[in-house]
């Protein structure tokens, strides 16, 4: 027996590539009646950065707060274009947007964890050379060690109505 789908992980680096796997992480929730739990990772800055930049851990925190108060502003974006595109209910179909400083793919993992996802959802770049032309370096590691579902989307060769510049 398949067990049901109450919550997707819909995982984002901004692309173009992830921007259009939301469609689907939309249309699971759609047909599943299940929420959906945005992620984007942040990587940390380099120890080596903030000496060189002098950063204090005030400015440091303050810095992580706004980026964090923007990434969500951006991927709340990413429901209204949705919805110009495939039509609502979108904003009500996300429980909650997450925003980490972490390695993404841990992350990833964690939150799929932490927040009991049972699928995850994620677009794919197809970067790099051998083990990962046909997946992007994200995608590649957590298929390697998850033991949910994940459903990696790439950018379709023809092209999309979709505009997700500007967001």
């Amino acid at each position: 027996m398949i067990p049901k789908i109450e919550k997707v992980l819909y995982a984002t680096d901004l692309s173009k590539n992830s921007s259009y796997a939301f469609l689907y992480a939309i249309d699971m929730a759609k047909k599943h009646d299940a929420r959906i739990v945005i992620l984007h990772a942040i990587e940390p800055i380099p120890a080596y950065a903030e000496v060189y930049a002098a950063m204090t851990d005030e400015f440091k925190k303050k810095q992580h707060e706004e980026i964090i108060e923007s990434m969500k502003e951006h991927l709340q974006g990413f429901c209204k274009k949705a919805e110009a595109q495939i039509g609502p209910p979108c904003v009500e179909l996300v429980s909650k947007i997450l925003v980490p400083v972490g390695y993404p793919p841990n992350e990833i993992l964690d939150a799929a964890d932490g927040e009991h996802c049972d699928v995850i959802v994620l677009g794919t770049h197809g970067k790099g050379f051998l083990a990962h032309t046909f997946l992007g370096s994200v995608s590649s590691a957590v298929l390697h060690r998850t033991r949910k579902p994940v459903f990696t989307v790439p950018l379709p060769s023809e092209k999309t109505t979709i505009n997700w510049d500007g967001i």
